[in-house]
């Protein structure tokens, strides 16, 4: 055996469980295994987990952050005309070098695949090459999955469609569009049908920004629903952000909910910037934005958390964390239930990892030995400790270690240490 984990707890509850892993995959889960001669990880009750999966995010704009300048009024049309201002400038090294700074990151945090949107609207694609580039760097250790995103709109930008295709031939995995970015309405749900037509006949994913605006006469999430029940692309579509959808009417909501579901759209939201983007023209009470988790939740809508921007023009905080992303959502969509809290959880592990249609991702035998010990007892403690990584483990090899998270006292009558776990 190559590595055996000791008395860990599991994500679905079991506890005292033991995981055999040889030749990089998972070849036994269960009590007490009789393994000898492995390295050997004492888990002490700790969870060990899947990785965590980040189902939307911006790689090419990371780490930028006061580039050409600070996002002075904090809105999404700043973001953009910033992005815009920047994109002359950038080369290609200086984008590899930060993406695989981020990539460092996200493996210490046992963030191990992530599905980042690339900008083709620069006609050099400067940015899908380095992207591609470093997909290829760290394909041993993370599962990166590139999107091919009209930034600048597929009918507004002279060359978009066309560069998004030759993006696809050059090896990006998915799809994008921004169909609230067009310059009408008719011209967003123009360019929701002309790309979910080109990945029905390329046999590809889809995931759109979709509706990111405060708007709620926005409705392209629906365009996108009809559009994959009659193109049959069944769960391969993501919308994301669907921020619109927090100040629809009621009414109009209830017919959208079971159209999603009906047509096998997942949604992801992205808790960090739906709340920090949005709103932005109201005074109060101010509208915060994420989309309504809950709801599509009990329509039985799919649902994955992503971080979406850390450091950049839109965003200028953030390192890699899923669990601050979990933590966030949790708060906004007042998913304070015990079962909530464990969706939440989910929204940043397993759910995401089916719409980017991961392949051997699970604690049981023959998947892939691609997992995170944390320092906490179950799924809620992880989110409400955002719970150190003890070890990360990729393909049956430890790539990162942390120690507890544990702070000594100096308290007279009291312990020389605090341990912040419940129960300690």
């Amino acid at each position: 055996m190559q590595l055996v984990i000791r008395n860990a707890s599991l994500p679905d509850g079991r506890r005292g469980i033991d995981i055999a892993i040889d030749d990089a995959r998972i070849v036994a889960v269960a009590p007490s295994l009789p393994v000898q001669g492995a390295r050997e990880i004492d888990a002490g009750g700790d969870l060990v987990t899947t990785p965590f999966v980040d189902a939307h995010f911006h790689m090419d704009s990371t780490l930028s952050y006061g580039q050409p300048r600070v996002n002075a009024s904090g809105t999404l049309l700043e973001g953009i005309a910033l992005w815009g201002e920047l994109k002359p400038q950038l080369t290609q090294d200086a984008l590899v070098e930060r993406a695989l700074r981020y990539c460092d990151w996200a493996v210490a945090r046992g963030l191990l695949a992530i599905r980042s949107h690339v900008d083709v609207c620069d006609d050099r694609l400067l940015a899908v090459e380095a992207l591609l580039d470093v997909k290829r760097r760290v394909g041993p250790y993370l599962d990166l999955q590139l999107v091919a995103f009209p930034q600048d709109g597929l009918l507004r930008s002279p060359h978009a469609f066309d560069n998004l295709k030759r993006a696809i031939a050059m090896g990006v995995d998915v799809v994008g569009g921004i169909p609230h970015f067009e310059r009408t309405m008719a011209q967003g749900a123009e360019s929701v049908r002309l790309l979910c037509e080109f990945a029905a006949e390329h046999g590809l994913r889809v995931d759109m920004h979709c509706d990111e605006t405060d708007d709620p006469l926005s409705r392209h999430i629906e365009t996108l629903a009809f559009e994959t029940q009659r193109l049959g692309l069944q769960g391969r579509v993501a919308g994301s952000h669907l921020t619109s959808m927090h100040s629809m009417d009621n009414y109009y909501v209830s017919k959208l909910l079971p159209l999603l579901a009906e047509s096998g759209v997942a949604a992801i939201a992205n808790p960090l910037i739906n709340i920090t983007l949005q709103g932005r023209h109201d005074s109060y009470p101010k509208r915060r934005g994420m989309t309504r988790v809950p709801e599509l939740l009990a329509a039985g809508v799919p649902v994955a958390f992503g971080h979406d921007c850390v450091m950049d023009p839109w965003y200028g905080l953030g390192s890699g964390d899923m669990l601050e992303v979990a933590h966030m959502g949790l708060h906004v969509a007042q998913m304070t239930g015990q079962e909530a809290m464990h969706q939440c959880f989910l929204a940043v592990t397993e759910t995401p990892a089916r719409i980017l249609g991961l392949e051997g991702y699970g604690i049981a035998p023959g998947c892939h030995a691609d997992l995170v010990l944390l320092d906490a007892a179950s799924t809620v403690d992880a989110i409400r400790l955002r719970a150190a990584r003890r070890a990360v483990v990729r393909r049956g090899v430890v790539v990162a270690e942390a120690p507890r998270a544990h702070a000594a006292l100096h308290l007279q009558g009291r312990p020389q240490a605090v341990d912040f776990r419940l129960g300690s």
